[in-house]
């Protein structure tokens, strides 16, 4: 290293593991134990090994670590669409769940969520220095969007299934839409109309038939139920469409961006909600709180997901068993954009 007066200077040596244990006074195991963010060292003892560590600027080498344990400390993440409300809440949560157990995050976006595009991501990864998958590619109908094996790498799917090969994690999408639905009927609507996710969403086809299901335990009629694309505009559209069935009394939306724009279509057309027609959605986004009126919604527990992902993960990681399907309970957010139906001057006969 070059000085100001042009003098070369002999490059610090970096601080090693022997440099750290004397400092502290402990064995360089003790060290190794902290450095690998092990649990069998002493608060005290550990405080002190961090203080030397920082002192001495010292940085643990983990490619020479991984070297020796075959382990990166690495988690693979594919995803499709940050865009996507669910997608972003889950990511947040598997990147804070992975930085409290020590490991760093390489991320894969794909273009669509095709066959092809899944491989090819699988593949790039399978080249880098990962331990394991976890994958936030939702299945589509006829997709073949499926996980294959990576090596003896481990992968978690984040998705509404459990016909894959590897561990799945996700909401109870059936019972959210059970439990929405549920709620309608015993304020008193005869029935209740159904803004669905797109066709191809596996998510969708369940909240569909929760919706469908409870419908028919009840006996009420079905009405045919329009599909949007979780999109705001694609619940503006079908809300006018639905603003103009004077019988319509209440509206389940498969999220809450579609509800949104399910209420101002339904505001422009005059129809009062929650007086003339109670809507619901289903996610819990934290703007649903803010909605004119505050939006009646499912509430998925996204960081519980992506947590739950990256312990199964990291569980297989480590050499415990593989999990399996795991499900997250949702739970119904009453707020006021549902009333009880005997305020709907058209629910009265």
């Amino acid at each position: 290293m070059r000085t100001e007066s042009g003098e070369h200077r002999p490059r610090r040596r970096e601080a090693s593991i022997d440099d750290v244990a004397r400092l502290a006074g402990v064995s360089g195991q003790t060290v190794s134990r902290v450095a690998n963010g092990r649990t069998n060292v002493g608060a005290a003892t550990r405080e002190r090994v961090l203080a030397a560590m920082r002192e001495l600027g010292y940085r643990p080498n983990t490619a020479a670590r991984a070297l020796r344990s075959g382990k990166f400390r690495n988690i693979g993440v594919v995803v499709f669409t940050l865009a996507s409300y669910g997608n972003l809440r889950t990511l947040e949560a598997v990147a804070a769940a992975a930085t409290d157990r020590r490991y760093t995050l390489t991320l894969t976006p794909l273009a669509r969520p095709a066959e092809a595009e899944v491989s090819a991501a699988l593949d790039r990864l399978g080249e880098q220095a990962v331990d394991g998958v976890i994958m936030l590619v939702e299945s589509r109908q006829g997709g073949g969007v499926e996980e294959r094996p990576l090596r003896d790498i481990p992968v978690v799917v984040v998705d509404s299934r459990a016909v894959h090969r590897s561990a799945v994690v996700d909401t109870d999408q059936y019972e959210g839409a059970r439990l929405v639905t549920e709620h309608l009927l015993q304020l008193g609507h005869p029935t209740v109309a159904h803004l669905a996710g797109p066709q191809d969403s596996h998510s969708a086809r369940l909240r569909l038939r929760g919706w469908r299901d409870t419908l028919l335990a009840h006996r009420c009629a079905v009405p045919e139920p329009i599909h949007g694309d979780w999109y705001s505009d694609s619940g503006y559209s079908a809300g006018r469409t639905l603003a103009a069935e004077p019988e319509l009394t209440a509206v389940f939306a498969a999220n809450d961006q579609m509800a949104l724009g399910v209420l101002r279509a339904l505001a422009e057309a005059g129809r009062r909600v929650p007086e003339d027609v109670s809507v619901a959605g289903f996610d819990d986004m934290p703007e649903a709180r803010n909605f004119i009126p505050p939006l009646t919604t499912v509430h998925q527990d996204f960081t519980s997901v992506g947590r739950t992902a990256v312990e199964a993960l990291v569980q297989e990681i480590e050499g415990g068993p593989p999990a399996h399907y795991q499900e997250i309970a949702p739970r119904l957010v009453v707020r006021d954009s549902t009333a009880p139906a005997a305020v709907h001057p058209t629910a009265r006969g």
